[in-house]
């Protein structure tokens, strides 16, 4: 994985295999005052959907942030850091309650992370439509 713009679809093996490994990431968001709220997060990334999926409670503060950008959604980027390699993906994020989509998050998160997310019957998924990727490994 080079220092480069990636395509959030079609990434080379280096990147990919950079997002298959365990990382704790952030999601960035922006506050209605328009200052960034940075919080821990476990991101699953799926490159043939150019989505990347964050599992949250319906009552958090990064959920309120996407919902109050309204239906066009928020403008995000989620990122992971090991060492000198690094990845980021950015997109428009909304929130979804349909339960296949949480189930299927909460799916891909319990292979990446191997581990069930912890049960939440307030879940939702927070989808992120990706428009740009970079990384340096």
């Amino acid at each position: 994985m080079a220092a480069h713009p990636q395509d959030p679809g079609a990434p080379d093996a280096p990147y990919l295999a950079f997002w298959l490994e365990k990382h704790l990431c952030t999601l960035t968001t922006l506050r209605p005052d328009g200052t960034p709220h940075v919080v821990p997060v476990g991101v699953t990334y799926d490159p043939e959907a150019r989505l990347a999926r964050v599992i949250a409670s319906k009552t958090s503060r990064k959920v309120s942030h996407v919902l109050s950008a309204g239906p066009d959604g928020a403008r995000v980027a989620v990122c992971q850091v090991d060492g000198r390699r690094w990845a980021t993906l950015e997109g428009v994020a909304r929130v979804r309650n349909e339960p296949e989509r949480i189930a299927e998050a909460e799916r891909r998160y319990a292979v990446r992370y191997g581990r069930d997310p912890r049960p939440n019957p307030d879940r939702v998924v927070i989808e992120i439509e990706l428009r740009r990727a970079m990384g340096k490994g």
